[in-house]
């Protein structure tokens, strides 16, 4: 072990601290927003039992403390991959070549709630969503037009359709818009999120895939990627959502892990070797205000993850080892009131991200509480990461609060936490298991409502909402989604008109019978896509086979 501080060195500060405390006792208590005390000061005391080589190391070394590239930003660069989809495709690919165009370096692009619940635009059901929060995809059509000129052998591209019941479908049209394009798909970087919590726990709705055969379907991206389309992310663990719905940094980072293990757990058990398939799951989190907890969030998944995969997996790839994570600042921190100040609040989060370690970034809008971004608030949102790179030099040095007696003392207890909490849904049987039981749905809810009094109570302060509230409020321009209902209406009737309706119904066919012998559905799933089979018409044999699950609450 590495020593930094004699015997008597320690005997002497821990004397003097001691007289500090007494001078200057604190009137109150301080903690961080997961409940983690906070000490009026912290000293070499803090962390003088901790081993420097066990805890931090360098960077690009185990355990990845501080940070997975030795030289991270100066070699690596964070992409800067800002949210967009509205309408149509073809007014979101619009929003896709404006913000490349303006320096974004990846594609994330997001969709409506009817492709998200798998549901076609001539659906009733979708009248009045189409097109709102994101694009609208039925069909082939849809993404051949939502990519168009777009090279995407060049880019990067973060596919957000959370819940694997659509990620299949999703992702089957966008190999096949690339090998139409002739792009190999060895050569496709990206990721999607696919996550079956999304689906069981977070954006639950009518028709919700049973948690065993969400989650099933999920691995089965993961097998099919590890296979084929090797230089992909097949799943992004989206701790970010589960934050928005109101759990703590603890419980955001224990989910994420807990839901990541059981994918590895399910991989290994289906023949595959660790090292095949661990370095390209990848994790997606919140960066919210409480700056140096969201820091030391990002520190302590890193090092938690080293240990899963090294000591419980046997992971030997270094790149298996490494956790890989894009984060997005905090739309639940976003206030209707005084919207402009959400250009400070995203700033200083997204602060905490790259000083944290992050690799891919999202910075939210400051009009994103009102509607779907203009231009004009996409493109401030756009510059705030341009000034954090280019000005502010915070990516000239690796880890820069790397060795603060408070943060690497913050780390520590977040760490402790969040094995504890891991350890509390393994005793269940895993995340799956903790699903159907209804806990985890109760452990978010028992959360979100704690912050919800916080906020009401004033205990927790929103400026502009619960303190220093104005009079005036600053005129906003909103964003107004177009009526996309007749366009999408038109070329889904097209597609079916053009088809050859027997081979898509014999697709389906063979995509029913994959499903009831449980095998990898993915492979059904392309070729009913080659045929152009809708997202609907998909999504609708997936739910008839195991749909309709009842949420334990």
């Amino acid at each position: 072990m590495l020593s930094n501080y004699d015997g008597d060195f320690l005997t002497h500060l821990l004397e003097q601290k001691r007289r500090w405390d007494m001078d200057n006792e604190s009137p109150t208590r301080a903690f961080t927003h997961s409940g983690v005390e906070i000490n009026p000061l912290y000293t070499p005391a803090d962390i003088a039992d901790q081993n420097y080589f066990e805890k931090l190391g360098f960077p690009g070394l185990p355990p990845y403390t501080r940070g997975i590239f030795p030289l991270m930003y100066r070699t690596r660069p964070w992409t800067i991959r800002q949210l967009a989809g509205y309408g149509s495709a073809e007014e979101t690919n619009e929003r896709y070549r404006f913000l490349i165009a303006n320096g974004a370096t990846g594609i994330n692009g997001v969709f409506d709630y009817p492709t998200l619940r798998g549901y076609d635009s001539d659906d009733p059901a979708c009248e009045g969503d189409l097109g709102q929060g994101g694009v609208a995809i039925d069909s082939m059509a849809d993404m051949e037009l939502l990519f168009q000129n777009i090279p995407l052998d060049e880019i990067s591209v973060s596919l957000v359709v959370c819940n694997p019941g659509m990620a299949v479908t999703v992702f089957a049209m966008f190999l096949t818009v690339a090998e139409e394009r002739g792009v190999p798909w060895e050569k496709l970087r990206g990721t999607n999120q696919n996550d079956f919590l999304m689906e069981t726990a977070i954006t639950t709705a009518p028709d919700v895939l049973h948690p065993d055969f969400s989650f099933k379907l999920s691995t089965d991206i993961v097998e099919f990627c590890a296979q084929h389309v090797p230089g992909w992310h097949p799943i992004s663990y989206t701790g970010y959502n589960y934050r928005e719905a109101g759990v703590s940094a603890v419980q955001e980072a224990a989910m994420a892990l807990s839901n990541a293990s059981a994918t590895v757990e399910e991989m290994l058990s289906r023949g595959c070797s660790v090292d095949d398939f661990a370095p390209r799951l990848s994790f997606f989190f919140s960066a919210d205000s409480d700056f140096f907890e969201e820091i030391a969030k990002y520190r302590a998944a890193r090092r938690i993850w080293y240990r899963l995969m090294k000591e419980k997996y046997g992971a030997e790839s270094e790149r298996s080892q490494s956790l890989r994570f894009h984060v997005q600042t905090s739309g639940a921190s976003l206030t209707p009131q005084r919207p402009l100040n959400n250009v400070t609040r995203s700033a200083y989060q997204a602060l905490a991200a790259v000083l944290g370690g992050a690799q891919s970034l999202h910075v939210n809008a400051y009009d994103e509480a009102l509607s779907i971004p203009t231009e004009e608030a996409a493109v401030t949102a756009l510059h705030t990461q341009q000034i954090l790179r280019y000005e502010t030099n915070v990516a000239a040095t690796t880890d820069p609060l790397g060795g603060s007696y408070f943060l690497e003392s913050l780390t520590d207890e977040l760490e402790k936490s969040i094995w504890e909490y891991m350890d509390k849904i393994a005793e269940m049987g895993g995340m799956v298991a903790a699903v159907q039981s209804g806990w985890i749905h109760n452990e978010i809810a028992s959360a979100a409502q704690e912050h919800f009094k916080a906020v009401q109570s004033g205990e927790r302060k929103v400026v502009g909402v619960n303190c220093f509230q104005s009079e005036r409020e600053p005129e906003i321009e909103i964003f107004r989604v177009p009526d996309i209902r007749e366009k999408q209406l038109q070329r889904l009737k097209e597609v079916k008109a053009g088809r050859r309706a027997e081979k898509v119904e014999q697709c389906l066919q063979q995509l029913q019978r994959a499903c009831a012998e449980n095998k990898n559905i993915f492979p059904e799933i392309l070729a009913a896509v080659k045929e152009r089979a809708t997202l609907g018409e998909i999504s609708g044999v997936l739910k008839k086979h195991k749909g309709g699950w009842v949420l334990p609450i």
